[in-house]
C-alpha cells in the first residue's frame, strides 16, 4: 500500500500553472485518504480555472496510479462559488471575558515558555513536537510567538492556510505535526505591528477557530517574556502546564524566574524546566565546554521544587536542521541530540503531560 508521504511527494511535483506553486503548497489538495489500494483526494479550485486544471488532474491520477500498491485513484475537483480569504485575525473588538476553556478535540495543552529571547525555546518546541509524534502521539503545534514566528521555517511549512467558510481555519501539516502560525498569514519579511487587544483576539482565534482535529497534545510556542499572549493563553485555555526553557547563564535564569512567577500567579502548573545549550562538544577534538555555565537550571529547578526535564546540548547540527525545515528528531533520528528530545518526550508521556 502506498503511504501518505509517497502520494504527497508526487503531488508536490505537480505545479499550478497559474501560480507556479506545487499542488500541496498552494493548498489545493484536500481530504487525502488512502484506503487499501485506493487513493482519494479533492482538488479545491477556482471554478473559472476548471478546464485549465484538467490536465493537472489527469497527470496526478496517472502518476499516483504508477505507485506500488495503488489500484485505483479518485480525484474530484470542487470549487466554492467565490474564493473566501482566511479570517481577519486582527479582530474588531476584544473577546468577551471568559474563564479557561477546553479546545475542541484537544486532550492536553503544553505551553513552552522562556523568560527571555534567544534561549532556543522555538527550537525546543519544534523538536519536542516531532519527538512526541515519533512516539505515536497526535501532536499539534501553535506558534503563538506573534512578533517572531519561526515554526513555518523550522517545520518546512509554506503556503497560506485556507478557510472554507471565512471562519474555520484549516491548519498545515508536516513531519506528523499539525501546525498553525501567524507567520503563515503574513509575508516572511512583514512585521506584525499589533497592540494588546489585537494579539489577544488573534490568539483566541488560532486556538478556537483552527480545525485542530483530534490531538493528544497541543504544544504552544509562546513569545519570550510575560506579556499579553502568555496571560491570554493562561486565562482562556485549560493548560495542562508550562515547560520553561532557559540556558544555564545567570542572566537567562533571572528572566526564567519571572516567567515561572507569572505562571504561578495565573494558576498554571509548572511541568518542569529544560536546560538548553547545556554543554558543547567540539566536533574536531571532542573537548566538552560549558559555554553558558553549567547546572544553573538544575539548581533553579531544585530550588523551585520542579523537575529538570532535559539537558539539551549546544550543537550546530540542531541549528542546521532547524534552518533546513526538518528538526533533528526527523533529519537525524539516531543522533545523540535527537535522542535527548526523544527521552524528553517519553518522560512527558509517562508522567501524563503529553
Amino acid at each position: 500500500m502506498a503511504s501518505r508521504d509517497e502520494v504527497l511527494a508526487v503531488l508536490k511535483q505537480l505545479k499550478d500553472p497559474a501560480s507556479g506553486s506545487d499542488l500541496v503548497s498552494s493548498g489545493m489538495v484536500r481530504a487525502l485518504n488512502i484506503d487499501g489500494g485506493e487513493v482519494r483526494f479533492v482538488l479545491e479550485i477556482d471554478p473559472a480555472r476548471a478546464a485549465a486544471l484538467q490536465p493537472v488532474k489527469s497527470e496526478a491520477e496517472e502518476k499516483i496510479s504508477a505507485l506500488d500498491g495503488v489500484e485505483k485513484v479518485s480525484v474530484v475537483m470542487t470549487a466554492h462559488s467565490a474564493p473566501k480569504p482566511p479570517p481577519d485575525l486582527k479582530g474588531s473588538k476584544p473577546a468577551e471575558p471568559q474563564g479557561p476553556q477546553k479546545i475542541a478535540g484537544v486532550d492536553r495543552i503544553l505551553a513552552v515558555a522562556s523568560g527571555k529571547g534567544g534561549v532556543g525555546k522555538s527550537t525546543v518546541s519544534a523538536n519536542l513536537a516531532a519527538a512526541l509524534a515519533a512516539e505515536g502521539r497526535r501532536v499539534g503545534l501553535l506558534d503563538a510567538d506573534v512578533y517572531g514566528p519561526s515554526q513555518p521555517r523550522m517545520l518546512g511549512v509554506s503556503g497560506r492556510p485556507s478557510s472554507p467558510d471565512g471562519k474555520t481555519i484549516l491548519p498545515m501539516r508536516n513531519h506528523g505535526i499539525t501546525m498553525m502560525s501567524i507567520g503563515l498569514m503574513t509575508r516572511e519579511e512583514e512585521a506584525v505591528v499589533w497592540r494588546g487587544p489585537m494579539l489577544m483576539g488573534a490568539l483566541q482565534q488560532m486556538l478556537n477557530q483552527v480545525q485542530w482535529g483530534a490531538l493528544d497534545v497541543l504544544i504552544v510556542d509562546l513569545p519570550p517574556g510575560t506579556g499579553d499572549v502568555q496571560m491570554t493563553l493562561a486565562q482562556k485555555a485549560e493548560l495542562t502546564g508550562a515547560v520553561v526553557v532557559s540556558t544555564p547563564q545567570d542572566i537567562a535564569l533571572l528572566d526564567a524566574r519571572k516567567g515561572i512567577n507569572m505562571f504561578e500567579k495565573l494558576g498554571t502548573p509548572i511541568v518542569g524546566m529544560i536546560e538548553n545549550m547545556s554543554t558543547h562538544i567540539c566536533s574536531n577534538c571532542g573537548h566538552e565546554e560549558h559555554m553558558f555555565g553549567h547546572g544553573g537550571v538544575a539548581a533553579e529547578a531544585a530550588k523551585l521544587g520542579v523537575p529538570l526535564l532535559a539537558e539539551i546540548p549546544l550543537s550546530m547540527n540542531i541549528r542546521v536542521a532547524a534552518d533546513s525545515g526538518a528538526p533533528i528528531v526527523v533529519s537525524a533520528p539516531g543522533s545523540a541530540q535527537a535522542q535527548s528530545f526523544r527521552a524528553l518526550a517519553k518522560s512527558l508521556i509517562s508522567e501524563g503531560h503529553a
